[in-house]
């Protein structure tokens, strides 16, 4: 599992990201925001499933934000 530190408004997130390679699966967890997702190595279009899914918890604008960190951090993986 990796730790990332998110920074919004001057306040601190953790956000967890658990890799799961055999399943083929990554879990991504804000506990501050009560968010997580899963999505598969396949999936289409994550970026736009982030986003709406972040979207729920958070501002529009926000939630492009922590979506492209997101998929910045799990890329590097």
């Amino acid at each position: 599992m990796k730790i990332r530190k998110n920074f919004m408004e001057g306040l601190e997130q953790k956000v967890y990201i658990h890799e799961n390679k055999k399943e083929e699966l990554i879990l991504i967890a804000i506990p501050d925001i009560e968010w997580s997702y899963l999505f598969t190595y396949e999936d289409d279009d994550i970026h736009k499933n982030l986003i709406r899914s972040l979207k729920r918890a958070v501002s529009d604008e926000k939630a492009e934000v922590i979506s492209r960190r997101i998929l910045q951090w799990t890329r590097e993986m």
